[in-house]
Formats: C-alpha cells, sequence, structure tokens
C-alpha cells in the first residue's frame, strides 16, 4: 500500500505548526508522533497536541541565503534561521518573509537575532504550472511591525439576538504599497496570494470576535483569483484555521468557493444569515471570506488600464445570533447581464468595456440596489450613518454616493481604494471593516457592492454595544494596515514580479 503523498503530509503537519508534549517527561517535538523518545514505550498514549499557529517564538539565530536552489529563485535571496518555542523546547527552521533582500540592499543581521516573531501562512516555494502549490507557516514576520501578535482567546457568547449579524471581522493586507499617480495600492509578497490573504483574513475575524474555530459550521471563500481552475480556496482555509470539529485529518465543516467577480463574498452574506437563523441547519456561525490578489495586464498590452488600480487583501466576516456587533435588518440584490468585466477562461487577464463599466454597469446597479432597499426599510440618506459601496477606482464610488444623497462624512470613512487598491471581492468588505473600526453603538451602515457580470447587494446593518466591547481586542484593523510606518514602497518593476508570485 502507497503512502500519503508528502506534500499532503507536509501541508497538514506544517500549515497549522503541529506539534506535541510528552505528559510524562514534558519533552515537546515538533512533529507529530505517538511516543517521546525519552520514555519510550510508557508514553504511548501520552503524547498531547500543541498548536503553534497563534504563537509568538525567537528568532534565535539567522543568516542570508543568496544563492537560492531552483525552488527559491523567485525570492532573489533571502533571510533563513531558527525560530524557538517555549523558552527554546521546540526549534523550527524558518524563512523570514516580507523582507526585499535583493540589490545590494542587506538587513543587520544581528538585530533580528533576539526578535520575537510570528508565523505566517504563506506559498512554501516555486513549483511548476501544473503542480499543487505547496504551503506552510514556516515563514515568519517580526512580532512588533506590520503584523503585530494577538492573542487568540475564546469567550463563551452570553447574549442572544433576535436578528442574525456579524459577530467577529477581520481585514488583511500585505505591507508592501505602490504610490503612484496620488494613491497607493497593495502589493502582494512573492509568497502570497489570495489563498494566504483568505487565510490571514479569516484568523483575525476569529481573534475579534473570540469564537473556538470548531464553532464555524459553514465557510464561504469569495475570489476571482484563485491560484487554480479547479480547486477550491475554502478546503484550504477550513483545515489551517480548523474550522468546525476536527475529525484525524477531516474537518467537519461545510467549505465552498463562491464566483460574482467582485460580489463573490459579500452575495454570501444573505446566505450565511439564513443559515444561522434556521434552527434545523445546526450551524450556529458562518464564516464569510472575500480575498482578492487583483489582476491586470502590463500597462501597454491590452487590457492594461486596469493596472492602475488593481490591489491586494481581503476581509473575512463571521455570522451568528449571540454577541452580534452589527445586525442585518434587511437586504437586496439586483443582476442583469452587462458584461463589462471579464476573463475567459485560459486567459491570464481580465478585459473591460472601457466607459461601458460606469454607465449602464456600475452606477445603475449600485444605485438601483441601494436606493431599493433604503425604499423597503422606509430610510433616506439622512437616516442612515455610513454608506459603504464597491470601489473599483478612486472616483465611481464618490460619484454614486452623491448621487444617492450621501455626504462625505458619511461615505469617505469607508473609501479605501485609494490606500490599498482595488481588492476586487474584498474591496467592499474592507470598506466595511474600515467603518466597523470606528462605528458607534446602534448607528445604521449600509453597505452596496458590485459584481461585473452585473449585479449589486445592498445590506442595512445596526451596530449594537457589543461593537466596541469587542473593538478591545483588535491591534490590526483598516487604519492600523494603511498608516503602518512599516509600509514598504516599491516601484513598478518590483511591483510586476511581486504581483507574480512564486
Amino acid at each position: 500500500m502507497s503512502s500519503e503523498p508528502i506534500e499532503r503530509r507536509v501541508s497538514y503537519l506544517g500549515d497549522r505548526l503541529k506539534a506535541c508534549k510528552c505528559q510524562c517527561c514534558g519533552k515537546e517535538y515538533f512533529e507529530v508522533r505517538d511516543y517521546c523518545s525519552v520514555c519510550g514505550r510508557k508514553s504511548y498514549g501520552k503524547m498531547d497536541s500543541i498548536d503553534l499557529f497563534y504563537d509568538k517564538g525567537t528568532l534565535e539565530l539567522c543568516t542570508y541565503i543568496n544563492e537560492p536552489t531552483n525552488k527559491f529563485t523567485k525570492l532573489s535571496a533571502f533571510v533563513y534561521g531558527i525560530v524557538s518555542f517555549h523558552g527554546g523546547k521546540i526549534r523550527v527552521p524558518a524563512r523570514l518573509t516580507d523582507q526585499l533582500v535583493c540589490d545590494g540592499k542587506n538587513i543587520g543581521l544581528a538585530s533580528l537575532e533576539g526578535r520575537e516573531v510570528i508565523p505566517r501562512f504563506r506559498r512554501r516555494y516555486s513549483v511548476g504550472k501544473s503542480d499543487v502549490i505547496p504551503t506552510i507557516s514556516l515563514a515568519f514576520t517580526l512580532a512588533d511591525e506590520y503584523y503585530p501578535h494577538q492573542e487568540y482567546k475564546v469567550v463563551q457568547p452570553t447574549k442572544d439576538y433576535e436578528l442574525p449579524g456579524i459577530v467577529g471581522y477581520g481585514a488583511y493586507s500585505s505591507r508592501f504599497r505602490i504610490k503612484e499617480q496620488g494613491y497607493e495600492r497593495a502589493v502582494p509578497f512573492m509568497d502570497e496570494d489570495s489563498v494566504t490573504a483568505a487565510v490571514e483574513a479569516g484568523k483575525l475575524a476569529l481573534i475579534h470576535s473570540g469564537l473556538d474555530s470548531t464553532w464555524i459550521g459553514k465557510v464561504y471563500a469569495g475570489s476571482e483569483s484563485n491560484p487554480y481552475a479547479v480547486k477550491p480556496i475554502a478546503a484550504k482555509v477550513a483545515q489551517v484555521l480548523k474550522l468546525g470539529t476536527e475529525d484525524g485529518d477531516v474537518q467537519g465543516v461545510d467549505a465552498v468557493d463562491t464566483e460574482f467577480a467582485c460580489k463573490a463574498a459579500s452575495s454570501m452574506f444573505k446566505d450565511a444569515c439564513a443559515l444561522v437563523s434556521y434552527p434545523k441547519s445546526g450551524i450556529n456561525y458562518a464564516m464569510v471570506i472575500g480575498a482578492d490578489n487583483s489582476q491586470a495586464a502590463p500597462r501597454g498590452c491590452p487590457g492594461g488600464e486596469l493596472d492602475q488600480f488593481v490591489g491586494y487583501g481581503g476581509a473575512a466576516f463571521i455570522f451568528g445570533k449571540r454577541d452580534v456587533i452589527a445586525e442585518v435588518e434587511g437586504w437586496y440584490s439586483c443582476t442583469s447581464d452587462t458584461p463589462d468585466f471579464w476573463r475567459r477562461d485560459g486567459e491570464p487577464y481580465p478585459m473591460h468595456g472601457g466607459r461601458f463599466t460606469g454607465d449602464p454597469a456600475y452606477h445603475k446597479h449600485v444605485k438601483s440596489a441601494a436606493s431599493k432597499l433604503m425604499e423597503r426599510c422606509n430610510f433616506k440618506a439622512s437616516d442612515i450613518n455610513y454608506f459603504v459601496p464597491h470601489q473599483p477606482n478612486p472616483s465611481f464610488p464618490i460619484r454614486v454616493a452623491k448621487e444617492l444623497g450621501f455626504k462625505e462624512e458619511q461615505f469617505m470613512p469607508s473609501i479605501q481604494m485609494p490606500k490599498f487598491g482595488n481588492t476586487y471581492s474584498g474591496a467592499s468588505l474592507v470598506g466595511l471593516a474600515a467603518v466597523l473600526d470606528v462605528a458607534k453603538p446602534d448607528e445604521r451602515i449600509l453597505v452596496t457592492s458590485y459584481g461585473s457580470g452585473a449585479g449589486s447587494d445592498a445590506y442595512m446593518l445596526r451596530t449594537t454595544s457589543q461593537l466596541l466591547d469587542k473593538r478591545q481586542r483588535q491591534k490590526i484593523n483598516v487604519k492600523f494596515l494603511a498608516e503602518n510606518p512599516f509600509v514598504e514602497y516599491v516601484d513598478y518593476t518590483t511591483y510586476r514580479r511581486l504581483k507574480l508570485g512564486m
């Protein structure tokens, strides 16, 4: 009988950074094993599992890898070392990611050694187009810079709500930016893609919500930049975040990918609400993630006009009916076959219909969905505290907001495109996260997404008093990501190289 494929075994162990500890002598191992090499036979059945995924370690020593092997050549050069956990009881090999070590730039290794680091879920190395993409959490970032360490503490819910709503959320983006034409766009590092962004956003949502990951019964992953044509993002997210009950190496959770251009994730808000509201579903919490490594052809090529707007990142929202921070009071969706933006099967980059993407595509659908929902709820623009539109470029969301009667103080807090670029299925979600970061209890938020092809989803949310309680758990919010002093700016050549990835 053949053994399990090496890639499957390595990813299952390394994606989550699993370790174990002997109950008899306390020795810890960075590997899943049935017995302790010190205690021998008496330790069988007495090895406890250790989870390092939310932990932080220490970079004990490191060095430069200046001539990487074939699988790492796209990194040019990188920092590699040894990270220890639990006071040196566990030591693991580690790559320090999010560091551009090229073009003669050197990082003082002595200044890195001894610093705290945290694991990041990233691609492991480069492979061919027909291979499975290898992933791992043995890539680390410094714990006191762009991605600070946050404790994951499970808190038992205490309050029931009549309406379903958001119980936790998290937004994620890269520390790299390109600055052009007065605004910035997020650029993924070489080992990042839509899958890594989805996992990291989901991780932040769990931390913010305080929910045990095993309580999540459904996960939707919306993206239009899945690195696979056939293979779901959601399955990897469910396994890495340990969503649902764990049975060996199988997670007891329903996981599904969704696709409707930039509203691939927002479309699932209503489905998540329906699931957690139906008693016989058996699902108390559902996670919805929108994440994209937004793609565009290089400038000068057909479709290259999009290249000045595309970004990277996403956000995750957990829905339930306990300890809700924003109730969902209503929604409305509209759809038409308006081909303003598309990517044919097998083509690497999307195309668009030029000015046709504004009218009758974006503006018609966003205005229709938002105005129809306000009409159903019997609200005027003045009755709503915040408006969150889809943000494909700097001008569309501002124009549609003003046409709907909203003032700058109502829509500008949500406009994040000039800071991160168009994150496609994450665009309206990141805008919503930015508003939830600053909103007060008992305020109304109107979110209206848009997906090319075309359609819009509009949701009416009302915040609760628990919004402020859970805000104390956040170190990383949208403002922190946008204004972080450790953001690193790159030129256009580096931007294109990083977007292509490993």
